[in-house]
Protein backbone atom coordinates (compact mmCIF):
# COMPACT_ATOMS: atom_id res chain seq x y z
CA UNK A 1 0.00 0.00 0.00
CA UNK A 2 3.10 2.35 0.95
CA UNK A 3 4.27 2.03 -2.38
CA UNK A 4 1.01 2.21 -4.71
CA UNK A 5 0.07 5.72 -2.70
CA UNK A 6 3.21 7.32 -3.04
CA UNK A 7 4.03 6.47 -6.34
CA UNK A 8 0.29 7.57 -7.06
CA UNK A 9 0.70 10.91 -5.77
CA UNK A 10 4.01 11.52 -7.43
CA UNK A 11 3.51 11.67 -10.92
CA UNK A 12 4.92 13.53 -14.23
CA UNK A 13 5.18 16.55 -12.47
CA UNK A 14 7.44 14.85 -9.72
CA UNK A 15 10.32 14.69 -12.63
CA UNK A 16 9.15 17.14 -14.99
CA UNK A 17 7.00 19.43 -13.59
CA UNK A 18 8.72 20.47 -10.50
CA UNK A 19 12.21 20.86 -11.94
CA UNK A 20 10.52 23.09 -14.34
CA UNK A 21 8.40 25.42 -11.68
CA UNK A 22 12.48 25.61 -9.88
CA UNK A 23 13.49 26.62 -13.13
CA UNK A 24 11.04 29.34 -13.58
CA UNK A 25 10.22 30.69 -9.77
CA UNK A 26 12.85 29.50 -8.31
CA UNK A 27 13.18 28.23 -4.20
CA UNK A 28 9.82 29.40 -3.70
CA UNK A 29 8.71 26.15 -5.35
CA UNK A 30 9.35 24.81 -1.66
CA UNK A 31 6.07 24.92 -0.47
CA UNK A 32 5.82 21.46 -2.33
CA UNK A 33 7.86 20.25 0.94
CA UNK A 34 4.60 21.90 3.14
CA UNK A 35 1.95 20.31 1.10
CA UNK A 36 3.22 16.56 1.36
CA UNK A 37 3.87 16.72 4.82
CA UNK A 38 0.49 18.25 4.66
CA UNK A 39 -0.58 14.85 2.85
CA UNK A 40 0.64 12.91 5.63
CA UNK A 41 -1.70 14.41 8.30
CA UNK A 42 -4.36 14.43 6.63
CA UNK A 43 -3.79 10.51 5.67
CA UNK A 44 -3.01 10.37 9.25
CA UNK A 45 -6.56 11.87 10.62
CA UNK A 46 -9.26 12.07 7.77
CA UNK A 47 -7.59 8.87 5.74
CA UNK A 48 -8.18 6.43 9.18
CA UNK A 49 -11.71 7.69 9.45
CA UNK A 50 -12.18 7.12 5.45
CA UNK A 51 -10.80 3.60 5.97
CA UNK A 52 -13.24 2.73 8.81
CA UNK A 53 -16.87 3.98 7.08
CA UNK A 54 -15.26 2.43 4.19
CA UNK A 55 -14.35 -1.25 6.01
CA UNK A 56 -18.08 -0.52 7.95
CA UNK A 57 -20.55 -0.59 5.47
CA UNK A 58 -18.28 -1.52 2.50
CA UNK A 59 -17.55 1.72 0.31
CA UNK A 60 -15.85 1.55 -2.89
CA UNK A 61 -15.92 5.19 -4.57
CA UNK A 62 -16.50 8.86 -2.69
CA UNK A 63 -19.28 8.96 -3.64
CA UNK A 64 -20.78 5.62 -1.90
CA UNK A 65 -19.91 7.15 1.25
CA UNK A 66 -21.40 11.27 0.31
CA UNK A 67 -24.37 9.60 -0.93
CA UNK A 68 -25.08 7.00 1.99
CA UNK A 69 -24.54 9.96 4.75
CA UNK A 70 -26.54 12.61 1.99
CA UNK A 71 -29.29 10.18 1.57
CA UNK A 72 -29.02 11.54 -2.11
CA UNK A 73 -28.33 10.21 -5.75
CA UNK A 74 -27.87 13.55 -6.89
CA UNK A 75 -25.14 14.01 -4.20
CA UNK A 76 -23.67 10.84 -5.63
CA UNK A 77 -23.64 12.24 -9.52
CA UNK A 78 -22.18 15.50 -8.56
CA UNK A 79 -19.70 13.90 -6.66
CA UNK A 80 -18.69 11.45 -9.36
CA UNK A 81 -18.63 14.37 -12.01
CA UNK A 82 -16.45 16.23 -10.19
CA UNK A 83 -13.91 13.41 -9.09
CA UNK A 84 -13.82 12.47 -12.61
CA UNK A 85 -13.82 15.75 -14.54
CA UNK A 86 -11.08 17.58 -12.55
CA UNK A 87 -8.97 13.91 -12.69
CA UNK A 88 -9.06 14.37 -16.50
CA UNK A 89 -6.50 16.99 -16.15
CA UNK A 90 -4.18 15.35 -13.88
CA UNK A 91 -4.57 12.56 -17.00
CA UNK A 92 -3.98 15.43 -19.32
CA UNK A 93 -0.44 16.07 -17.35
CA UNK A 94 0.81 12.37 -17.27
CA UNK A 95 0.35 12.45 -20.94
CA UNK A 96 2.24 15.33 -21.67
CA UNK A 97 5.61 14.14 -19.20
CA UNK A 98 5.22 10.97 -21.31
CA UNK A 99 5.61 12.82 -24.71
CA UNK A 100 8.19 14.93 -23.73
CA UNK A 101 10.54 11.70 -22.58
CA UNK A 102 10.29 10.17 -25.90
CA UNK A 103 10.79 13.06 -27.48
CA UNK A 104 13.85 14.44 -26.04
CA UNK A 105 15.18 10.66 -25.31
CA UNK A 106 14.77 9.92 -29.54
CA UNK A 107 16.51 13.53 -29.89
CA UNK A 108 13.00 15.08 -31.60
CA UNK A 109 12.90 11.84 -33.79
CA UNK A 110 9.36 10.50 -32.27
CA UNK A 111 7.06 13.82 -32.04
CA UNK A 112 5.87 14.60 -29.07
CA UNK A 113 1.67 13.02 -29.97
CA UNK A 114 3.57 9.84 -31.91
CA UNK A 115 5.41 9.62 -28.40
CA UNK A 116 2.44 10.37 -25.79
CA UNK A 117 0.29 7.74 -27.77
CA UNK A 118 2.50 4.85 -27.69
CA UNK A 119 3.04 5.42 -23.82
CA UNK A 120 -0.67 5.71 -23.30
CA UNK A 121 -1.30 2.68 -25.29
CA UNK A 122 1.18 0.79 -23.48
CA UNK A 123 -0.47 1.90 -19.78
CA UNK A 124 -3.91 0.93 -21.05
CA UNK A 125 -2.83 -2.43 -22.19
CA UNK A 126 -1.78 -3.17 -18.80
CA UNK A 127 -4.31 -1.73 -16.84
CA UNK A 128 -7.45 -3.63 -19.03
CA UNK A 129 -5.24 -6.81 -18.84
CA UNK A 130 -4.69 -6.82 -15.34
CA UNK A 131 -7.00 -4.48 -13.47
CA UNK A 132 -6.10 -3.09 -10.17
CA UNK A 133 -3.78 -6.09 -9.03
CA UNK A 134 -1.70 -5.30 -12.10
CA UNK A 135 -1.98 -1.30 -10.77
CA UNK A 136 -0.84 -2.03 -7.52
CA UNK A 137 2.66 -4.06 -8.42
CA UNK A 138 3.37 -2.20 -11.33
CA UNK A 139 3.13 0.77 -9.02
CA UNK A 140 5.55 -0.69 -6.24
CA UNK A 141 7.82 -1.76 -9.21
CA UNK A 142 7.74 2.34 -10.72
CA UNK A 143 7.98 3.90 -7.38
CA UNK A 144 11.60 2.38 -6.59
CA UNK A 145 12.57 3.34 -9.88
CA UNK A 146 11.51 6.51 -10.09
CA UNK A 147 12.64 7.29 -6.63
CA UNK A 148 16.15 5.90 -7.81
CA UNK A 149 16.06 7.40 -11.22
CA UNK A 150 15.89 11.17 -10.02
CA UNK A 151 18.14 10.81 -7.13
CA UNK A 152 20.33 9.67 -9.46
CA UNK A 153 19.89 11.78 -12.20
CA UNK A 154 20.42 15.48 -10.02
CA UNK A 155 23.35 14.48 -8.43
CA UNK A 156 24.84 12.92 -11.58
CA UNK A 157 24.38 16.25 -13.27
CA UNK A 158 25.46 18.42 -9.97
CA UNK A 159 28.54 16.61 -10.20
CA UNK A 160 29.15 16.76 -13.79
CA UNK A 161 28.20 20.09 -13.87
CA UNK A 162 29.11 21.85 -10.69
CA UNK A 163 31.19 19.77 -8.89
CA UNK A 164 28.65 18.77 -6.36
CA UNK A 165 25.58 20.46 -4.98
CA UNK A 166 27.20 22.58 -2.68
CA UNK A 167 29.34 24.25 -5.62
CA UNK A 168 26.26 24.49 -7.39
CA UNK A 169 24.24 26.26 -5.17
CA UNK A 170 27.11 28.55 -4.40
CA UNK A 171 26.97 29.39 -7.99
CA UNK A 172 23.12 29.80 -8.23
CA UNK A 173 23.58 32.21 -5.14
CA UNK A 174 26.02 34.14 -7.71
CA UNK A 175 24.61 34.31 -10.97
CA UNK A 176 21.03 33.76 -10.45
CA UNK A 177 20.08 35.22 -6.59
CA UNK A 178 16.72 35.98 -7.69
CA UNK A 179 16.13 32.19 -7.88
CA UNK A 180 16.57 32.03 -4.04
CA UNK A 181 14.50 34.70 -2.60
CA UNK A 182 10.46 34.95 -2.56
CA UNK A 183 8.66 35.54 -4.41
CA UNK A 184 10.55 34.66 -7.18
CA UNK A 185 12.36 35.99 -10.20
CA UNK A 186 8.16 36.38 -12.05
CA UNK A 187 6.64 37.30 -8.79
CA UNK A 188 4.57 34.44 -8.20
CA UNK A 189 4.95 32.82 -5.00
CA UNK A 190 3.30 35.75 -2.81
CA UNK A 191 2.44 34.37 1.12
CA UNK A 192 -0.77 33.87 -0.63
CA UNK A 193 -0.11 31.72 -3.80
CA UNK A 194 2.15 29.63 -1.07
CA UNK A 195 -0.64 29.13 1.25
CA UNK A 196 -3.08 28.29 -1.40
CA UNK A 197 -0.72 25.71 -3.18
CA UNK A 198 -0.14 24.34 0.07
CA UNK A 199 -4.17 23.59 0.02
CA UNK A 200 -4.89 22.55 -3.43
CA UNK A 201 -2.21 20.30 -3.72
CA UNK A 202 -2.44 18.45 -0.02
CA UNK A 203 -6.47 18.24 0.52
CA UNK A 204 -7.29 19.02 -3.30
CA UNK A 205 -5.12 16.00 -4.21
CA UNK A 206 -6.44 13.42 -1.48
CA UNK A 207 -9.50 14.13 -2.17
CA UNK A 208 -9.37 12.60 -5.78
CA UNK A 209 -10.56 9.77 -6.32
CA UNK A 210 -6.96 7.89 -6.88
CA UNK A 211 -6.21 8.46 -3.69
CA UNK A 212 -9.36 8.46 -1.81
CA UNK A 213 -9.73 4.56 -3.23
CA UNK A 214 -6.52 3.79 -1.46
CA UNK A 215 -7.42 4.60 1.83
CA UNK A 216 -10.29 2.17 1.40
CA UNK A 217 -8.16 -1.08 0.89
CA UNK A 218 -5.80 -0.91 4.11
CA UNK A 219 -5.46 -3.86 6.11
CA UNK A 220 -6.38 -1.68 9.27
CA UNK A 221 -6.41 1.63 10.70
CA UNK A 222 -3.00 1.45 12.04
CA UNK A 223 -2.02 0.83 8.42
CA UNK A 224 -3.32 4.20 7.37
CA UNK A 225 -1.81 5.90 10.15
CA UNK A 226 1.77 4.38 9.74
CA UNK A 227 1.23 5.37 6.24
CA UNK A 228 0.00 8.77 6.82
CA UNK A 229 3.34 8.87 9.33
CA UNK A 230 5.93 7.81 6.73
CA UNK A 231 5.10 9.29 2.84
CA UNK A 232 6.11 12.48 3.73
CA UNK A 233 9.37 11.38 3.82
CA UNK A 234 9.18 9.64 0.39
CA UNK A 235 6.95 12.40 -1.21
CA UNK A 236 8.89 15.56 0.17
CA UNK A 237 12.74 13.90 -0.68
CA UNK A 238 11.80 13.76 -3.84
CA UNK A 239 11.65 17.46 -4.47
CA UNK A 240 15.54 17.86 -3.22
CA UNK A 241 17.08 16.39 -6.57
CA UNK A 242 13.69 18.42 -8.51
CA UNK A 243 15.73 21.78 -6.83
CA UNK A 244 19.21 20.81 -7.94
CA UNK A 245 17.98 20.21 -11.81
CA UNK A 246 15.82 23.46 -11.70
CA UNK A 247 18.05 25.54 -10.28
CA UNK A 248 21.42 24.31 -11.95
CA UNK A 249 19.47 24.61 -15.48
CA UNK A 250 18.92 27.83 -15.07
CA UNK A 251 22.42 28.25 -14.85
CA UNK A 252 23.31 25.87 -18.25
CA UNK A 253 20.44 26.38 -20.21
CA UNK A 254 18.80 29.51 -19.91
CA UNK A 255 17.09 30.01 -22.70
CA UNK A 256 15.09 26.80 -22.65
CA UNK A 257 11.84 26.78 -24.67
CA UNK A 258 9.39 24.50 -21.94
CA UNK A 259 11.18 24.64 -18.71
CA UNK A 260 8.73 21.32 -17.75
CA UNK A 261 11.58 19.73 -20.16
CA UNK A 262 14.69 20.69 -18.46
CA UNK A 263 15.74 17.52 -16.34
CA UNK A 264 15.61 15.21 -20.17
CA UNK A 265 16.97 17.89 -21.94
CA UNK A 266 20.10 18.17 -19.46
CA UNK A 267 20.58 14.05 -19.32
CA UNK A 268 20.30 14.49 -22.76
CA UNK A 269 23.27 17.11 -23.70
CA UNK A 270 25.25 15.79 -19.98
CA UNK A 271 25.12 12.32 -19.12
CA UNK A 272 25.68 9.07 -20.33
CA UNK A 273 23.52 7.50 -22.79
CA UNK A 274 23.03 4.20 -20.94
CA UNK A 275 21.80 6.62 -17.80
CA UNK A 276 20.03 8.86 -19.52
CA UNK A 277 17.99 5.53 -20.81
CA UNK A 278 17.72 4.22 -17.80
CA UNK A 279 16.73 7.47 -16.02
CA UNK A 280 14.49 8.08 -18.26
CA UNK A 281 12.97 4.94 -17.36
CA UNK A 282 11.77 6.10 -14.63
CA UNK A 283 10.49 8.93 -15.44
CA UNK A 284 8.00 7.16 -17.22
CA UNK A 285 7.35 5.07 -14.51
CA UNK A 286 6.46 8.47 -12.93
CA UNK A 287 4.10 9.35 -14.78
CA UNK A 288 2.97 6.20 -15.42
CA UNK A 289 2.10 4.97 -11.91
CA UNK A 290 -0.43 7.52 -11.75
CA UNK A 291 -1.96 7.66 -14.99
CA UNK A 292 -2.69 3.74 -14.17
CA UNK A 293 -4.10 4.87 -11.17
CA UNK A 294 -6.61 7.58 -12.09
CA UNK A 295 -7.58 5.57 -15.26
CA UNK A 296 -8.80 2.51 -12.79
CA UNK A 297 -10.22 4.95 -10.14
CA UNK A 298 -12.10 6.82 -12.68
CA UNK A 299 -13.06 3.65 -14.88
CA UNK A 300 -14.59 2.12 -11.19
CA UNK A 301 -16.48 5.77 -10.51
CA UNK A 302 -17.87 5.96 -13.65
CA UNK A 303 -19.09 2.34 -14.17
CA UNK A 304 -20.43 1.75 -10.31
CA UNK A 305 -21.81 5.41 -9.59
CA UNK A 306 -22.95 6.10 -12.61
CA UNK A 307 -23.50 3.70 -15.30
CA UNK A 308 -24.37 0.45 -13.35
CA UNK A 309 -26.78 2.71 -11.33
CA UNK A 310 -28.51 4.68 -13.68
CA UNK A 311 -27.71 3.68 -17.32
CA UNK A 312 -27.94 -0.29 -16.89
CA UNK A 313 -28.47 -1.93 -13.61
CA UNK A 314 -28.65 -5.89 -13.34
CA UNK A 315 -26.35 -6.82 -15.58
CA UNK A 316 -23.30 -9.29 -15.55
CA UNK A 317 -20.60 -8.79 -14.20
CA UNK A 318 -18.52 -9.49 -17.65
CA UNK A 319 -20.59 -6.55 -19.15
CA UNK A 320 -19.50 -3.65 -16.51
CA UNK A 321 -16.22 -5.03 -16.74
CA UNK A 322 -16.20 -4.21 -20.80
CA UNK A 323 -18.02 -0.91 -20.36
CA UNK A 324 -15.10 0.02 -17.63
CA UNK A 325 -12.69 -1.31 -20.15
CA UNK A 326 -14.29 1.06 -22.72
CA UNK A 327 -13.92 4.10 -20.36
CA UNK A 328 -10.64 3.93 -20.13
CA UNK A 329 -10.38 3.96 -23.81
CA UNK A 330 -12.41 7.27 -23.89
CA UNK A 331 -10.27 8.56 -20.93
CA UNK A 332 -7.17 7.83 -22.27
CA UNK A 333 -8.93 9.70 -25.49
CA UNK A 334 -9.63 12.59 -24.07
CA UNK A 335 -6.28 12.95 -22.34
CA UNK A 336 -4.47 12.50 -25.44
CA UNK A 337 -6.62 14.82 -27.26
CA UNK A 338 -6.04 17.67 -24.08
CA UNK A 339 -2.31 16.30 -24.01
CA UNK A 340 -1.44 17.48 -27.73
CA UNK A 341 -4.08 20.54 -28.56
CA UNK A 342 -3.53 22.70 -25.01
CA UNK A 343 0.10 23.19 -23.39
CA UNK A 344 0.78 24.79 -19.77
CA UNK A 345 2.87 24.31 -17.23
CA UNK A 346 2.29 20.68 -15.64
CA UNK A 347 2.39 22.26 -11.87
CA UNK A 348 -0.16 25.02 -13.05
CA UNK A 349 -2.24 21.63 -14.15
CA UNK A 350 -2.25 19.86 -11.10
CA UNK A 351 -3.03 22.74 -8.71
CA UNK A 352 -6.13 23.59 -11.68
CA UNK A 353 -6.93 19.62 -10.86
CA UNK A 354 -6.73 19.86 -6.98
CA UNK A 355 -8.79 23.08 -7.02
CA UNK A 356 -11.65 21.37 -8.53
CA UNK A 357 -11.68 17.84 -6.22
CA UNK A 358 -10.72 20.77 -3.45
CA UNK A 359 -14.16 21.49 -3.78
CA UNK A 360 -15.60 17.76 -1.74
CA UNK A 361 -13.77 19.31 0.98
CA UNK A 362 -16.88 20.74 3.11
CA UNK A 363 -19.29 17.39 2.00
CA UNK A 364 -16.26 14.80 2.98
CA UNK A 365 -16.10 16.80 6.67
CA UNK A 366 -19.38 16.71 7.64
CA UNK A 367 -19.62 12.83 7.08
CA UNK A 368 -16.40 12.04 8.71
CA UNK A 369 -16.30 14.81 11.63
CA UNK A 370 -19.82 14.67 13.87
CA UNK A 371 -20.49 18.04 14.64
CA UNK A 372 -23.84 19.94 16.07
CA UNK A 373 -24.62 21.77 12.85
CA UNK A 374 -25.22 19.15 10.42
CA UNK A 375 -24.40 20.01 6.48
CA UNK A 376 -27.37 18.79 4.44
CA UNK A 377 -27.46 17.50 0.75
CA UNK A 378 -28.88 20.63 -0.55
CA UNK A 379 -25.72 22.35 1.17
CA UNK A 380 -23.09 20.35 -0.18
CA UNK A 381 -24.94 20.32 -3.90
CA UNK A 382 -24.80 24.61 -3.43
CA UNK A 383 -21.43 24.50 -1.66
CA UNK A 384 -19.92 22.47 -4.68
CA UNK A 385 -21.61 24.66 -7.43
CA UNK A 386 -20.79 27.83 -5.50
CA UNK A 387 -16.93 26.50 -5.40
CA UNK A 388 -16.86 25.52 -8.99
CA UNK A 389 -18.46 28.94 -9.94
CA UNK A 390 -16.28 31.09 -7.79
CA UNK A 391 -13.30 28.63 -9.17
CA UNK A 392 -14.15 29.91 -12.38
CA UNK A 393 -14.29 33.38 -11.82
CA UNK A 394 -10.91 33.62 -9.93
CA UNK A 395 -8.85 31.70 -12.07
CA UNK A 396 -10.32 32.28 -15.33
CA UNK A 397 -11.78 36.19 -14.86
CA UNK A 398 -10.02 37.64 -12.25
CA UNK A 399 -6.82 34.90 -11.47
CA UNK A 400 -6.29 35.01 -7.58
CA UNK A 401 -7.70 38.00 -6.40
CA UNK A 402 -5.57 39.68 -3.87
CA UNK A 403 -2.90 37.19 -4.63
CA UNK A 404 -4.68 34.40 -3.13
CA UNK A 405 -4.84 31.10 -5.34
CA UNK A 406 -8.28 30.94 -7.03
CA UNK A 407 -9.01 27.39 -5.51
CA UNK A 408 -8.63 28.48 -1.86
CA UNK A 409 -11.45 31.38 -3.13
CA UNK A 410 -13.39 28.79 -4.64
CA UNK A 411 -13.14 26.75 -1.14
CA UNK A 412 -13.95 29.58 1.24
CA UNK A 413 -17.17 30.56 -1.00
CA UNK A 414 -18.34 26.50 -0.69
CA UNK A 415 -17.49 26.67 2.87
CA UNK A 416 -20.34 29.68 3.25
CA UNK A 417 -22.87 28.51 1.01
CA UNK A 418 -22.41 25.00 2.53
CA UNK A 419 -22.99 26.01 6.45
CA UNK A 420 -25.32 28.71 4.81
CA UNK A 421 -27.89 26.25 3.16
CA UNK A 422 -27.31 23.94 5.70
CA UNK A 423 -28.83 25.38 8.24
CA UNK A 424 -32.39 26.51 6.46
CA UNK A 425 -32.38 23.04 5.17
CA UNK A 426 -33.37 19.36 5.91
CA UNK A 427 -30.50 17.20 7.26
CA UNK A 428 -29.68 13.67 7.01
CA UNK A 429 -32.64 11.59 8.53
CA UNK A 430 -31.72 10.64 12.83
CA UNK A 431 -31.15 7.11 11.66
CA UNK A 432 -28.15 7.84 9.03
CA UNK A 433 -26.93 10.13 10.91
CA UNK A 434 -26.62 7.75 13.96
CA UNK A 435 -25.06 5.32 12.15
CA UNK A 436 -22.83 6.86 10.09
CA UNK A 437 -21.27 9.27 13.08
CA UNK A 438 -21.96 6.64 15.47
CA UNK A 439 -19.46 4.22 13.69
CA UNK A 440 -17.12 7.27 13.38
CA UNK A 441 -17.36 7.83 16.79
CA UNK A 442 -16.78 4.10 18.38
CA UNK A 443 -13.84 4.48 15.64
CA UNK A 444 -12.36 7.52 17.60
CA UNK A 445 -13.00 5.86 21.07
CA UNK A 446 -13.16 2.29 20.56
CA UNK A 447 -10.32 1.59 17.92
CA UNK A 448 -10.48 -0.54 14.41
CA UNK A 449 -14.25 -1.03 13.74
CA UNK A 450 -15.62 -5.07 14.18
Amino acid sequence: LYHTVVATYHSAVAFHGSGGCFYTHGIGFWAAGAWTVLVGAITYVLGSRIWALGKTFGYITPADLLADFYESDAVRVVAAIVSVLFTILYIQVQAVGLGYILSVASGDRISFELGTLILLIVAAGYLIAGGLRAVYWTDVIQGVWMYVAVWAGALVLAFELFGGPLELWRQVAAERPDLLTLPGPEGFFTPGMWFGMIVVLSFGIVFQPHLFIRYYTAVSARTIKLLGATTPIYLMTLYIPAALVGLGGALVMPDIAIPDRIFPEMLFAYAPAWLTGAILAGATAAAMSTLDSMLHANMTVLTRDVYQRYIRTGASQNHYILIGRLIVVALLAVGYFLSVSTFDFLVQLVALSGSGSLQLMPAVLGVCFPGRHLTTKAGVIAGIGAGLATLCVTLIIFPHPLGLHGGVWGLLVNFVVTFVVSRFTLPPSDVTVSRIHGAVERFVYEGDPA
